[in-house]
């Protein structure tokens, strides 16, 4: 059984759709078994907290450089035997340390169909926004391992999603993450879980 930690830094829904998946029994070779805040007091700690899922908040704000803050992201991670860490929506950029302790072993879910609208800058509302002022007719998302480059690890899995010409950045937003996020996430870590990656 592969022990599972959860980053996150917002409300989240990918994380919801993580737990209710293994609810569901379709992760039987894992487990989420800590999930990672990078501040206090946002709502996916509460989601955690239903599932009965052990939490830890590590703020980068709290270290006086980045490579103390992945040391102290590492040591969570390290005390819990955490075997695949799952970025869902976490806002602070892993350094070289972190990659290194989990190869092959950090997986990240992405809003776009990578190569496009992604690396340094792509996060939340910037990849819709990018996506409709460049008229893309389809966009949707991407689960991919983590690696050094910014959005540039292997990729594991993508579905598309086709772009509505009323589409604004948020109803975009919306579609992706129910039609391709909530499902790949899931699907990519039973994966890597069952072994089969």
């Amino acid at each position: 059984m592969m022990k599972i930690a959860v980053l996150v830094s917002g409300g989240g829904t990918n994380l919801q759709a993580i737990l209710d998946s293994e609810a569901r029994g379709e992760n039987p070779n894992g487990k989420v078994t800590l999930v990672v805040a990078s501040k206090p007091d946002i709502y996916a700690l509460k989601r955690a907290e239903q599932f009965h899922v052990e939490t830890a908040v590590v703020r980068r704000k709290d270290y006086s450089d980045s490579v103390s803050f992945d040391e102290a992201l590492i040591a969570v991670l390290k005390s819990h035997e955490i075997d695949l860490v799952v970025l869902a929506g976490f806002l602070s950029v892993l350094g070289p340390k972190v990659i290194q302790a989990y190869p092959n072993r950090i997986l990240n879910v992405h809003p776009s169909l990578i190569p496009s609208f992604c690396g340094p800058g792509y996060y939340g509302l910037r990849v819709h926004e990018a996506a409709l002022k460049r008229g893309v007719k389809v966009s949707g998302a991407t689960v991919h391992f983590v690696n050094e480059e910014c959005d540039g690890g292997p990729i594991l899995l993508q579905k598309a999603v086709e772009v509505h010409a009323d589409d604004t950045p948020e109803t975009l937003q919306k579609r992706i993450m129910t039609e391709a996020e909530w499902v790949l996430l899931p699907k990519a870590i039973a994966m890597v879980c069952n072994g089969e990656v």
